[in-house]
């Protein structure tokens, strides 16, 4: 089997890659929908579309740490399901909503906020379940393979859905039958968790509650300067950096004056890149900081390139290095948070990681979409851009001395011969 594809040897994993694929679909497309639903409910306000975000990703932010300690506590796969039918549930009422015709602004953030919650408890599962199901030698590989999954989902979901949307009318409605397609399509992950063989799976003996486990995880996590280093570089790019569904909703609609069908292409002109990204991390076995650095550096020069394209074809042809630069430096990210982090905590470690990776968007994106309005589509992309690059020169700061001298103190400590006890 050819390297890029070697986790697929586990058929565990192949049920888990086809079942995220086909749920990934429905996402993107939900995506879409959600943000077009609420344009057309405010007549294209960026301020309500940013709050609509920043709402869905809100409970990232306040319960992924607790989510973390779930996961290590219960079993992984039952969590998962569990997580997937609450998404598919607020999905579905959503989507009801849109195709009657009552749907209203209100309730578009409460629903983006109970899918959130899902979002939170299922994100540090489903991160820290990788690692079950394959072994160690392969996991950097299934972290790109989830990736790879995931953006050609992200290619063909946008697009999907614009043409849907286009087809249907354009309207708040036909953003509902976009939506109720999600809702069904977690059935393949709720399907494939069922069936998986139990007896090939690596699960740890969950952990069993103690007081500060939740303090014991960020403890841990602020020992490791590596990780800190990491999780600085993430927080800039994620909070003012990675607001995709408003930046290009924004530049589609008030820069380039286009429609649904156009704004779906751009998302799925990004996963081009990102799903490029995603297929070259599947191919590394040994993941570097530097690689990690220059990802982020290029991701903030990408935004800024972006934000300053003068027509709509030279903006979409600077989408796929976004997305190369964006993939590269996530996946970088996350393989080694959970190489390097112990089996009993990783998942607390990897809802740190998400806390920080996706918490900041509640924070991020109510600014960015203010910066829209206020100031025009452009200056979301050159202010996540500049304040991604000033992160990545703060987290370097901060703690590249620190995580170099820490691993090489750990090199001296494996090439010391261990004394012999005395008899």
């Amino acid at each position: 089997m050819s390297p890029t594809f070697r986790a697929l040897h586990n058929p565990n994993y192949r049920r888990y890659a086809l079942g995220s694929l086909v749920s990934n679909t429905g996402t993107w497309m939900m995506r879409v929908a959600q943000d077009w639903l609420v344009l057309e409910l405010t007549h294209g306000s960026g301020t309500a579309l940013g709050v609509t975000t920043g709402l869905q990703f809100l409970p990232v932010l306040l319960l992924s740490p607790y989510a973390g300690v779930v996961a290590d506590r219960f079993p992984k796969r039952r969590l998962l399901q569990l997580t997937q039918l609450t998404m598919a549930l607020a999905s579905l009422v959503l989507g009801l909503l849109a195709v009657v015709g009552v749907a209203e602004v209100w309730q578009v953030y409460v629903i983006a906020f109970l899918f959130g919650i899902g979002s939170a408890f299922d994100a540090p599962a489903r991160q820290s379940f990788v690692s079950e199901l394959v072994d160690a030698d392969d996991l950097t590989n299934a972290v790109g393979l989830n990736s790879a999954t995931f953006n050609a989902a992200r290619i063909v979901g946008p697009a999907v859905a614009g043409l849907m949307i286009g087809a249907l009318g354009g309207g708040a409605g036909a953003t509902g039958w976009v939506i109720l397609v999600n809702a069904a399509s977690y059935g393949a992950v709720i399907w494939q968790l069922q069936h998986m063989d139990a007896a090939l799976l690596h699960s740890p003996k969950p952990v069993a509650r103690t007081p500060g486990m939740l303090l014991e995880g960020v403890r841990y996590v602020r020992s490791q300067p590596k990780m800190m280093l990491i999780l600085v570089m993430v927080f800039f790019a994620g909070t003012f950096g990675m607001n995709f569904q408003i930046t290009s909703a924004l530049m589609a609609t008030q820069v380039f004056g286009k429609g649904a069908g156009e704004f779906g292409i751009l998302g799925s002109a990004m996963a081009v890149g990102s799903l490029a990204g995603a297929l070259l991390s599947a191919r590394r076995v040994r993941i570097r900081v530097r690689l990690l650095v220059g990802a982020a550096l290029g991701f903030g020069s990408a935004e800024i390139l972006a934000g300053l394209m003068p027509t709509y074809l030279s903006f979409a042809i600077v989408c796929p290095l976004i997305g190369l630069c964006t993939l590269t430096m996530l996946n970088s990210a996350n393989a080694t948070m959970q190489l390097e982090s112990e089996p009993a905590l990783r998942g607390r470690v990897m809802a740190l990681y998400m806390t920080i990776v996706m918490g900041g968007t509640p924070i991020g994106s109510p600014i960015i979409g203010w910066v829209g309005q206020q100031y025009g589509a452009r200056w979301t992309l050159l202010g996540g851009g500049i304040l991604t690059i000033l992160g990545v020169g703060l987290a370097l700061a901060l703690f590249a001395r620190p995580a170099r001298a820490q691993a090489e103190s750990l090199a001296r400590a494996e090439r010391e011969p261990v004394p012999a006890e005395a008899a």
